[in-house]
């Protein structure tokens, strides 16, 4: 017997059925995002591995546990892109688009790859949809990347969510912070499981970013973040807030969200579903004004976003919102000793789509696929065409009519 295959684990297949609800999704974030002036880049699915070692951080999950490496024939460590961030700023800095007028606002829609445990809605090889404005540290630009993504919920229909929003400070103001925060988590070291000590051990305020939940409301007695802001940052942050609260985006304060990544400072967000779990984010995000000074550009403010495409899909199904695959214009059905092939063509190349049979069902056959596919139904006859359409009467018709059918 033949070998039977299967998708790899921690994959899927967006089968045609699928496909309608996913072109919603992702045309509407790339629709959304060039109303709001944002041009789409493309970056190439592997990089090099020291690329994400330099701006996600060597003890973050991601290099330690969940990249794609591998060894190319010429003996180069590269690695399937596990987030659009990195990439985007690599590109940003190569291509000296610094240059340009500042900020250069991109995004892309692109599958990233993570070993991780596959569970409903994450996938090990997953859609996002990256937004990046890097070159301004306005706070109207953190504003204006957090109105995007709740324009995309509002058009396709996501309304179950609660954007979290906070500060985590900069350069000034946050290792006077990690000292408090280290000799707390040392004071307080029962309250650590292993993840949580391996954490503190690379970055300290990545054991805000645990999924266990005991740890999660152990640690919510720890010193936050804003409690250690310096003037600017505060002034920043409170900005960010008071443009939101101008543009009606509704956010709740979470003290202790700090994401996952090194080079995040500033603002930063999630926007959560109501699943109730560690990991239900739906779009996550924030500010990194160090990231393209650290490969090798020069000091640039930016922030953007990752909105995974199979999260927005699940908060969708948890909507009941679906999409109908567009139907084909006409369907050519054929009767005995007649054809439809150059007709089809033809009407092809005026711009509609068009069908006709090759399973060699009988006129019946055709004519009930063609009803359930198809806006207008055209029977093909040695001696002419007959239009039918439902809720009126046959008519004879020829190509040209047809045209100016398909047309009104």
């Amino acid at each position: 017997m033949s070998a039977r295959f299967q998708a790899p684990r921690g994959t899927h297949d967006v089968l045609p059925g699928e496909q309608p609800l996913w072109q919603k999704v992702t045309g509407t974030l790339a629709e959304v995002a060039e109303l709001y002036g944002y041009r789409r880049i493309q970056t190439p699915n592997f990089e090099d591995t020291d690329l994400f070692y330099r701006t996600s951080g060597q003890g973050s999950d991601i290099v330690q546990k969940e990249m794609y490496t591998f060894t190319d024939r010429g003996g180069r460590s590269l690695t399937l892109r596990p987030e659009g961030t990195a990439p985007i700023a690599r590109a940003y800095v190569e291509h000296g688009l610094y240059r340009e007028p500042q900020p250069v606002k991109l995004y892309t829609v692109a599958p990233m790859y993570r070993y991780a445990a596959p569970q409903k809605g994450r996938y090990r090889e997953h859609w996002q949809c990256s937004v990046e404005a890097i070159g301004s540290a306005d706070p109207a630009v953190d504003a204006e990347v957090i109105h995007l993504y709740t324009e995309f919920a509002r058009r396709v229909g996501i309304t179950r969510y609660e954007l979290q929003l906070n500060s985590i400070g900069d350069a000034s103001c946050r290792p006077a912070y990690v000292e408090r925060l280290a000799a707390w988590l040392d004071e307080h070291a029962d309250v650590l499981d292993a993840d949580a000590r391996a954490k503190r051990a690379t970055n300290p305020l990545r054991v805000f970013d645990v999924k266990n939940p005991a740890v999660r409301e152990a640690l919510r007695d720890a010193p936050k973040i804003g409690e250690s802001l310096c003037a600017a940052c505060r002034a920043h942050f409170a900005r960010v807030c008071e443009l939101l609260g101008e543009l009606g985006v509704a956010y709740r304060l979470e003290p202790t969200l700090v994401r996952g990544l090194d080079y995040y400072t500033r603002t930063v967000f999630e926007f959560v579903g109501p699943e109730e779990k560690a990991q239900s984010a739906i779009c996550s995000g924030g500010r990194y004004d160090g990231l393209i000074e650290e490969i090798g550009g020069p000091p640039t403010p930016a922030i953007g976003f990752g909105a995974g495409i199979e999260r927005a899909l699940l908060a969708l199904a948890g909507e009941g919102v679906g999409a109908e695959p567009e139907p084909l214009d006409v369907f050519f059905a054929v009767e005995p000793g007649a054809s439809a092939h150059t007709a089809v063509a033809a009407v092809r190349r005026a711009g509609f789509s068009a069908d006709t049979d090759y399973a060699g069902r009988s006129l019946k056959g055709q004519l009930g696929y063609a009803q359930r596919r198809a806006r207008l139904v055209v029977v093909v006859a040695p001696d002419g065409w007959t239009l039918r359409r439902h809720g009126a009467r046959d008519r004879s018709i020829d190509l040209r009519g047809l045209l100016e059918e398909l047309s009104a």
